[in-house]
C-alpha cells in the first residue's frame, strides 16, 4: 500500500493552493513498494523433473502430429514416390526452423515473466511503448517490481521505433487489431485440436475392422469429447500426473516404431536430410503446392507451446523438446515415410498400419490418450488468453475457476468451456473426416504463427534491442516457412478452411466491439469528471447530511471525482461521512505483487474524509472467493491513516490506543450490511451520537484536524458499516452516429453487457451493501 497522488482539475485562487497543498507526490510513496524477486536456479535434478513434467503439458498437441500428416498431405493418393521424400524433407525442415529454432530459441524467450501467447507479447509492447489503448496508467505504474521497462538514448534505433509506433493512433489500433487476430485464431485452435486429435485416433478403429462405419468412428470421437469437456472442472491439476508418463511413452514408441520401420521397410528415405529434394518437390507444380496445408500440420502445436509456457520454467521445456520430442518426431515421420515408399495405397491410416501387430491394441490406447491430453493442452491455452483477454479490457467479463491452489495458471471458465464443446462436436460431426479438419486447423495454426512472427519484430527491437541484421534474418527465416503455408491454406478455403476465419472474424467482432465501447465509455468519464475545485467549493459536508459508515464509490477514472458520484449527491440529500473513490485496474504486467497493490490519497482537507484508492491488478492476478476485498480497501486505508498518523507524530497515549486499534481492526470488521439501511432510514440510539460527534470533527473547513483524530473516525465509521456504490451504466450510441457503431454499441455490446458477469461478481463484493447508480452515457 502507498499513497498515490491525482491529477485533478483545480479550481482558482485559494481553492486550487488548498488543494495542492494535500496533493502529496506519488513517487515517494510509490516507491516504497519495490520489492525485487531473484530467480532461482534449477538443480539438474528439478531441471530433469520438470523437463519429464512439460512433456505432459506443453508438447502433447505437436507430439499427435504423426496421426494424420501424411494421411493430410496425399489424400488423393501418391503418383511418385519421390513425393514422399520430398514432403518428408519439407516435414524435417519445418521441424527445425520453426518449432526448434523460431520457438524454442527464440520466441520462447520472448516470455513476460514466465507468461507466453500473444498478450503476453503484447503487454510486453505496452510497457516499453505507449501503444496502449486504455488510457488509465499513471507514471507510478512503470515502478512496479514487475514493470521492468526500459530507458532508450536518444537517436538510437529502438528510439527511433518507440517514436514511429507512438506517433499516430492508427498504428496503436494495427496492433491491437494484429493482436485480436492472433487471438481468435488460438481459440478457434482450441476448437479444432480436439476435433482431429480424437478424429484421428479413435480411427484406428476402423484400421483392424474394415466394416465399421466412418459413423461409429465419429460417434466414439464425440463421446471421448464429452467425457473430456465434463472433466474439465477437476483441472489438470487433479489427473495431471498421468500426462507426462503418457506423453513420454507416446514419444518412446513413435521414435522407436519409426526406427524400426526405417530398418524394415526402406532406409533410402533418409535422403529426405537433404533440402534439395524440397526444390524438386515443388517442381511438382500447383498439385503439390496445394499439398503443403497437410505438411504444415507437422508443426501444428507449437503456438500452444509458446501459448502454455506459464506452466514451466524456459530451459526445462528446451531440454525436453531438443532431447525428446525433437528426435523422436523425426524418427516418427521418417519410419512412416520409409513404411509408405513400399505400401503406398495405405497412405490413408499409415500411422497405424505401419505398427506392428503384437503392440497394435496398446498403441492405440496410447495414442488416444495422447489425443485427449494434446487436447487438453489446447483447451488450457484458450482458457489462459481469454483470461487475459478480460483483464485487458478484450473479452466481455466471465466467470474463472482456479482449480489448483499449487499453479495459479490452472484455471477453468465454464462458460468458454461449454462453448468450445459445442463447437467441437460441430465441427466432428460437420466434417466427419480429418481431411477438411486438417484444412481448417491449418488455417487457424498459420494465422498465429504469422502474427506472432510480425509481433517479435518490436519486441525485438525494443524489448531485446537487437541488431537490425538479426531481425531481419529472423523474420526472414520465418516467413520463408509460414508464406508459402499461408498460401497453401488459402487456396484450400472452400474445402474446410473456411470454418477457423468464420469462428475468428465473430470472436474478433465480439472482442472488438466490447474493447471499443469500453474505451469510448472511459473516455466520455474523463470529459464529463467533476472538476476538484467544484468539491472543495461545497464544504466538508458536501451541501449535504454526512451519515455514518464508509462510502466505496466505484470508478474507471485513476484521478479526477468520476461523474457518478456528482449523480449521486445530486440525487439523494445524503452521502456516508468517509467517502472513497476506488479505481480497479488492469496493468500490462503479468501480476501486481500484494504489497504493491493499493495506492491510497487523500483528496482535499482532511476533515471532508475523501480518499482515493487505485487497486492495481496484472492479467494473471486472481480474485478468489475467499479474498475479502472489501476487507483489503479497509486494511489499505487504515494502513494510510495510521501513517499519516505516525508522520504527524502523534502523543505516546495516542499511539497506544491506535495500535490496538490496528489490531482489533484487522481481525474482523462490523456488519456491512448496516450500511446500505443508514441511507433509507432514520439514524438512531448509538448511530445518532456517533454522527453527532462526527460533525463535531468536520464541522468546518477551517476546523484543526489531525491523522490521529482521522484514525479514531474511521474506526467508528468501519463500525457504523459499509456501502459498495457501482454505476449501472447503460451505453447508447449518438443519434447522429454511424450504423457500424450503432450496431456495436446498442446490439452487440448491450447484449454482451446483460449475459456478462457483473463487477460486483468479479470482485465477491457482498450483495447486501450493494448500491447501484443508474446513468445513461452517449458515447
Amino acid at each position: 500500500m502507498a499513497s498515490i497522488s491525482d491529477e485533478e482539475d483545480g479550481g482558482r485562487g485559494s481553492i486550487l493552493d488548498l488543494h495542492e497543498k494535500f496533493d502529496q507526490p506519488m513517487e515517494e510513496e510509490a516507491g516504497r513498494l519495490r520489492n525485487v524477486n531473484g530467480e532461482k536456479k534449477l538443480s539438474t535434478l528439478l531441471l530433469i523433473q520438470l523437463a519429464f513434467q512439460s512433456l505432459g503439458v506443453v508438447f502433447g498437441d505437436l507430439g499427435t502430429s504423426p496421426l494424420y500428416v501424411f494421411y493430410s498431405t496425399f489424400s488423393h493418393g501418391i503418383n511418385d514416390p519421390e513425393d514422399v521424400i520430398g514432403a518428408l524433407s519439407l516435414i524435417i525442415y519445418s521441424l527445425t526452423l520453426i518449432p526448434l529454432l523460431k520457438y524454442v530459441l527464440v520466441v520462447l524467450r520472448a516470455n513476460d515473466n514466465g507468461q507466453g501467447g500473444t498478450f503476453a507479447l503484447y503487454s510486453l509492447l505496452c510497457r516499453h511503448a505507449k501503444v496502449g489503448t486504455i488510457p488509465n496508467q499513471h507514471k507510478t505504474d512503470v515502478e512496479l517490481t514487475t514493470y521492468s521497462s526500459l530507458t532508450y538514448e536518444e537517436n538510437s534505433l529502438a528510439a527511433k521505433v518507440k517514436q514511429w509506433l507512438e506517433a499516430h493512433a492508427y498504428r496503436r489500433f494495427a496492433i491491437l487489431i494484429l493482436v485480436l487476430i492472433g487471438t481468435c485464431a488460438t481459440i478457434g485452435d482450441g476448437i479444432l485440436t480436439p476435433s482431429i486429435s480424437v478424429l484421428s485416433a479413435a480411427g484406428g478403429i476402423k484400421v483392424n475392422h474394415p466394416e465399421i462405419s466412418k459413423d461409429v468412428v465419429m460417434l466414439v470421437a464425440v463421446i471421448i469429447l464429452i467425457g473430456l469437456f465434463s472433466v474439465q472442472h477437476y483441472g489438470t491439476d487433479k489427473v495431471g500426473w498421468l500426462f507426462a508418463p503418457i506423453v513420454l511413452l507416446w514419444f518412446l514408441l513413435i521414435g522407436a516404431i519409426g526406427a524400426i520401420n526405417i530398418w524394415k521397410y526402406d532406409n533410402s528415405v533418409l535422403k529426405a536430410f537433404n533440402p534439395v529434394y524440397i526444390i524438386r518437390y515443388f517442381k511438382g507444380g500447383k498439385k503439390n503446392w496445394t499439398t503443403l496445408g497437410g505438411i504444415m500440420l507437422s508443426i501444428t502445436g507449437t503456438e500452444a507451446l509458446f501459448a502454455d509456457l506459464c506452466h514451466f520454467p524456459l530451459l526445462p521445456i528446451q531440454v525436453a523438446f531438443i532431447l525428446v520430442v525433437f528426435p523422436c518426431l523425426l524418427l516418427a515421420y521418417t519410419g512412416q515415410a520409409a513404411y509408405i515408399m513400399e505400401h503406398q495405397d495405405h497412405v490413408s491410416d499409415s500411422f497405424y498400419q505401419s505398427i506392428p501387430g503384437s503392440i497394435y491394441w496398446p498403441m492405440f490406447v496410447v495414442a488416444t490418450a495422447a489425443a485427449i491430453v494434446a487436447s487438453q493442452a489446447t483447451i488450457s491455452a484458450t482458457f489462459s488468453i481469454i483470461k487475459q483477454a478480460v483483464a485487458l479490457g478484450c473479452f466481455p467479463r466471465v466467470r474463472v475457476v482456479h482449480t489448483s491452489k499449487k499453479f495459479v495458471g490452472q484455471i477453468y471458465i465454464p462458460d468458454i468451456n461449454w462453448i468450445l464443446l459445442v463447437l467441437c462436436i460441430a465441427a466432428t460431426a460437420g466434417f466427419k473426416n480429418q481431411i477438411q479438419i486438417g484444412n481448417a486447423y491449418g488455417t487457424a495454426v498459420v494465422v498465429v504463427m504469422l502474427v506472432t512472427t510480425l509481433l517479435m519484430i518490436p519486441v525485438m527491437l525494443l524489448v531485446w534491442r537487437s541488431h537490425w541484421v538479426v531481425v531481419f534474418l529472423f523474420t526472414a527465416l520465418s516467413l520463408l516457412v509460414e508464406l508459402p503455408y499461408f498460401s497453401a491454406v488459402i487456396l484450400k478455403v472452400n474445402q474446410g478452411g473456411w470454418v477457423p476465419l468464420v469462428i475468428a472474424a465473430a470472436v474478433l467482432v465480439v472482442m472488438y466491439a466490447w474493447h471499443y465501447t469500453t474505451v469510448a465509455r472511459y473516455e466520455f468519464e474523463m470529459h464529463s469528471k467533476v472538476s476538484m475545485a467544484w468539491i472543495l467549493g461545497l464544504g466538508p459536508s458536501l451541501g449535504l447530511v454526512r451519515v455514518p459508515g464508509i462510502g466505496f464509490v466505484y470508478t474507471n477514472l485513476p484521478s479526477g471525482v468520476p461523474h457518478i458520484f456528482s449523480h449521486l449527491i445530486t440525487n439523494l440529500p445524503a452521502i456516508h461521512s468517509v467517502v472513497v473513490f476506488v479505481c480497479v485496474k488492469y496493468l500490462p504486467v503479468y501480476i501486481v505483487p500484494a504489497d504493491e497493490r493499493f495506492l491510497v490519497k487523500q483528496i482535499g482537507p482532511k476533515n471532508f474524509h475523501i480518499f482515493r484508492c487505485v487497486a492495481r491488478y496484472g492479467y494473471k492476478d486472481i480474485h478468489k472467493k475467499d479474498d475479502n476485498f472489501e476487507k483489503m480497501l479497509l486494511g489499505a486505508i487504515s494502513t494510510f491513516v495510521r501513517l499519516e498518523m505516525m508522520m504527524e507524530g502523534c502523543t505516546d497515549s495516542d499511539q497506544s490506543v491506535s495500535d490496538a486499534q490496528v489490531a482489533e481492526n484487522d481481525v474482523s470488521f462490523s456488519d456491512v450490511s448496516q450500511g446500505s439501511i443508514v441511507l433509507a432510514r432514520s439514524i438512531k440510539g448509538r448511530q445518532r451520537r456517533q454522527l453527532t460527534h462526527m460533525d463535531g470533527i468536520s464541522a468546518g473547513s477551517s476546523a484543526a484536524v489531525t491523522a490521529c483524530d482521522e484514525y479514531e473516525f474511521l474506526n467508528m465509521c468501519k463500525d457504523s458499516g459499509v456501502v459498495h456504490i457501482l454505476g449501472n451504466t447503460i451505453v447508447r450510441a449518438q443519434r447522429n452516429s454511424n450504423p457500424v457503431k450503432k450496431i456495436a454499441v446498442d446490439y452487440i455490446y448491450a447484449f454482451l453487457r446483460r449475459v456478462c458477469r457483473d463487477n460486483s461478481v468479479m470482485l465477491n463484493l457482498p450483495h447486501e451493501s450493494l448500491l447501484n447508480v443508474g446513468q445513461i452515457f452517449y458515447v
